[in-house]
C-alpha cells in the first residue's frame, strides 16, 4: 500500500468508526456489530502503525492516551464556568421567577428545565472542528487541562461539523452499572469502595494515566456553550438542539415550560422519577430560554441570575430495625450493622445501614424492634436518621454492646482515645479471614483467583485458618469446591506459587501490621532489605527512618515480638515465600553513579522510555525519583512540552537533561 492509498483508506476508516461510535455512545443505536467495529478498528491501527505520520487528531485509535502525566496543567476559563444558586422548594422556585420577571420587567417568562446531572462539570474546546482542550470546572475561573483522559469517553466526539471555534459545557458521571461494576472489582482487590458514582467519576477523570480513566466506562451530557463568537441562535433550546446535531450527546429529557407552574410540574415529575433512570441526578436545573433576557439579567459574583438549580431533597423512609448485628474487621473493631425491615429508598431496596458504633446509638437512643427514618447519605450509603419515639414500644429496652467478641468470645477493649470496640485475640476467626482477604489483595501479595467469597469458601471449608495455610492448598481438595473446575483450580495454584517471589514490601504490607500501609511497607523493605532485619529492628531504628513515627514503630516492634507471629513467619520462610526485597538497594549502587544520592525529577513527554521505565533505571542506580521541583531537587529530565517544572528548575539552576542525555549515561552504566 502506498501512503496515499493509506492516507485515503484511513479516512475511510476514520469516517466509518466515527459514525459508529456516534451511534452506539450517543443514539443509543448501533447499526453494526461489536465483531465488524472491532475488525475496521483493527485495519485502522495496522495501517496507522505502517505509515505513523497518518496518524490524525480524529483517529478513533487516539481515545487512549499515551504515558501518565506528571500533574495536571492549570487552564484558565475564558467564560467563566460559575455555579448556581439553590431552591429547596416551591417558594423558592416562585421568589426566583418573581426576580427574574422584575428584571425584565415581564409578566411572563419561558424557562428550560433539565436534569441536574450528578457528576463532574467540565469544559471542551474545538478549533478546526476538532478537540483541543478539556478542563475541569475548578473553582470556575481555573480548572485542570484533562484532555486525555477526556478523550476516553466515547459519547465525546474528537470532530464536530462545525469549524468555527466553540467551547462547550457538561457534566461527565459514572452510570450505575459502571459504578456498581468498579466498586466490586476494587472490593476484590482488597480496595476501598468508591462512596458514590460522582466520586467515582471525578476519581476517574484526576487519574495521571488515562489507561485508567479509559477502563471506568464514563458518558457525558452537554448542556451549555461558553465560548461562541459565532453563534447567532436566539434561545438556550435551539442551542440544545443544536449542540446534539453537531454530535454531542445532550440529555434528551430537557423541556421548555410556559412559566413557572409549569417548571413545578416538572419537579414533581422527577422528584418521583429519578430512580426509574440509570445514571444520577441530584435536582433539576431551570434557566431562562431566551437568550437576550439572560443577558439583560446578567450574573452576580457567585452565580447567574437567570438560572437556579432546584436539589431534590434527600429521600426518607420509614421501617422497623429488627436486630443490630456486630461483625469484626480485620484490625478487630467491632461494627454494629441495623437490620431492617426491606424498604425502598432512592431506587434501591434497604435491608441494612450501618450504625458505626456504640457511641451513635446511644446517641440516637436505637433500640431493637424500633420504628426508625432511614436515608441514604449522598444517595448511595443508608443510614439512620432518627427513631420515630412515637411508635417506640414503651417496653423496649437500650441497646448494650457485648463485652465479648461476637465471633471469638473475648473479651472487648475500647483503646485509650479510641471510640470503637475491639477485640485483641490474634486467633479471632473474623479477623483471620479478614486478613486472609486483605493478604491476597492487590495492593499486598496480589494473587489472581483469591477473591473474598473465595477465600470465604476456603475458610467455611477449614482449609485454610492462617496466611501459611495459603500455600499448603492442594489440588485434589481444591476441585471438591463449588465453582472449582481444573481450569480454575490450576490457575489458582499457579497464582500463589507466583506470590512467593514477590518482593518483600509486599508481603509486609499484606501480614496488616497495624498503622503499616503500602507506603510505609515499601519504606521498611528498601531500609531493612530483609525480613531478618527488620525483626530484629528496635524501636530507636525505626524511629530514625523518615516517615516512620513512634505509634507506628511501636505497633511493628509489639508485632515481631508476637510468639504467634514468629511462628508465621518462620512457617512463611520453610514455604519458599521471599523474604529478601527486590527494588533498588543503596547498597548495590556505585558511589560513583551518576544518580547516587540524587534527588530526580521526570517532566514531559518521554519518547525513548516509558515514564514507570525511567524512573525504575534510575532508581536502580541510587536517583531518588519524585514528582515535583524544589530546592533539594538535584535534576530534571525534561522531555517534550516539558512546562512549568522546567522553568522553575531553570530558577532554582537545577541541572537539566534531554531524553537522549538520559539514554546515554544509562546506556554507558550498564556496558
Amino acid at each position: 500500500m502506498t501512503e496515499q492509498e493509506a492516507k485515503k483508506e484511513l479516512e475511510s476508516l476514520r469516517e466509518a468508526l466515527n459514525q459508529y461510535n456516534y451511534e452506539y455512545h450517543v443514539l443509543d443505536n448501533p447499526t453494526v456489530s461489536d465483531f465488524e467495529y472491532d475488525k475496521k478498528m483493527q485495519e485502522l491501527k495496522e495501517i496507522e502503525e505502517s505509515f505513523p505520520s497518518l496518524i490524525m487528531p480524529d483517529s478513533p485509535s487516539q481515545r487512549v492516551g499515551g504515558e501518565p502525566l506528571d500533574a495536571f496543567k492549570k487552564v484558565n476559563h475564558r467564560v467563566p464556568m460559575l455555579s448556581l444558586g439553590n431552591a429547596f422548594n416551591e417558594e423558592d422556585l416562585k421568589d426566583f421567577d418573581r426576580r427574574v420577571r422584575e428584571g425584565l420587567d415581564a409578566d411572563h417568562v419561558t424557562y428550560v428545565c433539565e436534569l441536574k446531572i450528578d457528576g463532574l462539570a467540565i469544559s471542551l474546546r474545538y478549533q478546526d472542528g476538532l478537540l483541543v482542550q478539556g478542563a475541569t470546572r475548578g473553582d470556575g475561573t481555573t480548572g485542570e487541562d484533562i484532555t486525555s483522559n477526556l478523550k476516553t469517553i466515547r459519547s465525546i466526539p474528537l470532530r464536530i461539523k462545525d469549524e468555527n471555534p466553540i467551547e462547550v459545557r457538561g457534566e461527565a458521571f459514572m452510570p450505575q452499572s459502571a459504578f456498581l461494576s468498579l466498586n466490586e472489582a476494587r472490593e476484590a482487590n482488597g480496595e476501598e469502595p468508591f462512596a458514590n458514582p460522582r466520586n467515582a467519576a471525578a476519581g476517574s477523570l484526576r487519574q495521571l494515566d488515562p489507561k485508567i480513566a479509559a477502563k471506568r466506562q464514563l458518558d457525558i451530557f452537554i448542556y451549555a456553550v461558553g465560548e461562541w463568537e459565532s453563534g447567532t441562535l436566539a434561545t438556550h433550546s435551539e442551542r440544545l438542539q443544536y449542540l446534539q446535531e453537531l454530535g454531542f450527546k445532550t440529555n434528551p429529557e430537557w423541556q421548555k415550560c410556559d412559566g413557572i407552574e409549569e417548571v413545578i410540574d416538572y419537579i414533581d415529575n422527577w422528584v418521583d422519577q429519578r430512580a426509574n433512570i440509570s445514571y444520577d441526578i441530584d435536582g433539576i436545573v431551570i434557566k431562562v430560554d431566551n437568550l437576550e433576557a439572560q443577558e439583560q439579567l446578567g450574573f452576580t459574583a457567585k452565580s447567574p441570575r437567570w438560572a437556579i438549580a432546584y436539589k431534590f431533597p434527600a429521600e426518607e423512609a420509614v421501617t422497623t430495625l429488627t436486630d443490630i448485628e456486630l461483625s469484626v474487621g480485620r484490625t478487630g473493631v467491632v461494627t454494629p450493622t441495623a437490620i431492617l425491615d426491606p424498604v425502598k429508598v432512592a431506587g434501591t431496596t434497604v435491608q441494612r445501614a450501618s450504625l458505626h458504633n456504640e457511641d451513635l446509638i446511644k446517641e440516637k437512643d436505637i433500640r431493637i424492634s424500633d420504628t426508625v427514618v432511614i436515608k441514604k447519605a449522598g444517595d448511595i450509603i443508608p443510614e439512620v436518621v432518627r427513631v420515630v419515639e412515637d411508635m417506640r414500644d414503651k417496653e423496649l429496652e437500650p441497646f448494650s454492646m457485648p463485652n465479648e467478641c461476637p465471633s471469638c468470645q473475648s473479651e472487648l477493649v475500647r483503646l485509650e482515645e479510641e471510640v470503637a470496640l475491639r477485640c485483641i485475640n490474634p486467633n479471632c476467626p473474623a479477623q483471620l479471614k479478614e486478613g486472609l482477604i486483605h493478604f491476597v489483595s492487590r495492593l499486598a501479595m496480589n494473587i489472581d483467583g483469591l477473591g473474598e467469597k473465595v477465600i470465604e469458601q476456603l475458610f467455611r471449608e477449614g482449609l485454610i485458618h492462617t496466611i501459611a495455610d495459603l500455600y499448603r492448598l492442594e489440588r485434589e481438595e481444591l476441585l471438591k469446591l463449588d465453582r472449582m473446575g481444573e481450569k480454575s483450580v490450576q490457575n489458582l495454584l499457579k497464582a500463589i506459587e507466583q506470590s512467593k517471589q514477590n518482593s518483600l514490601e509486599k508481603l509486609l504490607f499484606g501480614l496488616g501490621i497495624r498503622y503499616v500501609g503500602s507506603k510505609a511497607a515499601r519504606t521498611l523493605a528498601a531500609h531493612f532489605e530483609t525480613m531478618e532485619n527488620l525483626q530484629k529492628a528496635t524501636l530507636d531504628d525505626l524511629v530514625a527512618i523518615d516517615e516512620i513515627g513512634d505509634k507506628m514503630a511501636d505497633s511493628i516492634v509489639r508485632y515481631f515480638e508476637d510468639e504467634e507471629v514468629e511462628h508465621l513467619i518462620s512457617e512463611l520462610k520453610k514455604l519458599g515465600l521471599n523474604f529478601t526485597y527486590d527494588g533498588p538497594r543503596a547498597a548495590d549502587v556505585s558511589e560513583d553513579s551518576p544518580f547516587s544520592g540524587k534527588t530526580v525529577v521526570l517532566t514531559g513527554k518521554l519518547a525513548i522510555f516509558t515514564r514507570q521505565e525511567a524512573k525504575q533505571r534510575i532508581e536502580a542506580l541510587g536517583g531518588k525519583v519524585t514528582g515535583s521541583v524544589s530546592k533539594k531537587t538535584d535534576l530534571l529530565i525534561a522531555g517534550e512540552d516539558a512546562g512549568s517544572k522546567l522553568d522553575k528548575a531553570k530558577k532554582l539552576d537545577v541541572d537539566v537533561w534531554d531524553e537522549v542525555h538520559l539514554q546515554e549515561v544509562l546506556e554507558g552504566e550498564s556496558e
